[in-house]
């Protein structure tokens, strides 16, 4: 079982504004385990996107106070390369179109990645296991052959995302918003890779704003997020809550003085 840890963890980002570094995360803890969902929701604004990026050690994201336990071990001086590697995986709202380089190309060399010189994936237990993917997600062999992101849909890249994922096979994966812009079809497809993966080596923490993608994927603890920290912690009971009553319910149930702006994640 591995465990993924986030200690009292502060971070500031740049404000271009200002040219100041503004706080948004003000102390976050959490801890989940493999074989474990987790989910995370909260108001625009209040920094789910801002702890994604941290996790996976985007640059832009200033760690001020706090660690990040991966199995133990703090992972902040730790590149994203290096972070892959040891087994964390992030689906971003807006992957990037990488050209040049075909889906199929990426993630045999993702896999690889992540495997020692001698145990490198054959090419062909790379088809098998790809083949069996792409029926999965009910994704065309063409889309193997087209250049990583390119051109693709909306719904198109999200599946793609999950097809990364179950070809790489992380301990844990963490979906920001994999739901948005989704129709009922492709939100389907989505949970069904994401629930394929589901077992004793396997995490993920999701991060919406939906309860609909959680009717999907049903979580096994649902976090909320204000004011750049958790606030309340529970089962998927408390999404179904949220739904019904909102973010500014949560807060005058709690007492919080937080007000809920539309600003950035």
């Amino acid at each position: 079982m591995a465990t993924l840890e986030v200690r009292d963890l502060h971070v500031a980002v740049m404000d271009e504004e200002s040219k100041k570094e503004k706080e948004i995360l003000k102390g976050v803890n959490l801890k989940m385990n493999t074989g474990e969902i987790h989910a995370i929701m909260g108001p625009n604004g209040t920094g789910k996107s801002t702890l994604s990026q941290t996790i996976m050690g985007q640059s832009g994201y200033h760690v001020t106070q706090g660690d990040i336990l991966l199995d133990g071990e703090s992972i902040l001086d730790m590149p994203v390369d290096e972070r892959a590697r040891k087994g964390l995986f992030l689906a971003m709202q807006y992957p990037a179109e990488i050209q040049g380089v075909t889906n199929a190309e990426f993630l045999r060399a993702a896999i690889n990645a992540r495997r020692a010189d001698d145990d490198q994936i054959s090419v062909m237990d790379f088809i098998k296991k790809l083949d069996k993917n792409l029926e999965l997600l009910d994704m065309s062999q063409k889309m193997t052959e087209r250049y990583l992101n390119e051109g693709f849909s909306g719904g198109e890249k999200k599946r793609n995302e999950i097809l990364q994922l179950l070809m790489i096979e992380p301990s844990f994966a963490i979906l920001d918003e994999i739901d948005s812009g989704l129709d009922i079809d492709a939100l389907k497809v989505v949970s069904k890779g994401v629930n394929s993966m589901r077992g004793d080596n396997f995490g993920s923490l999701i991060i919406t704003h939906y309860q609909r993608l959680l009717n999907y994927i049903v979580p096994d603890t649902v976090h909320v997020m204000m004011g750049g920290k958790i606030v309340k912690t529970g089962g998927p009971e408390l999404a179904k809550k949220l739904e019904d009553e909102g973010y500014a319910g949560l807060r005058d149930e709690l007492g919080l003085d937080i007000k809920l702006v539309d600003d950035e994640d």
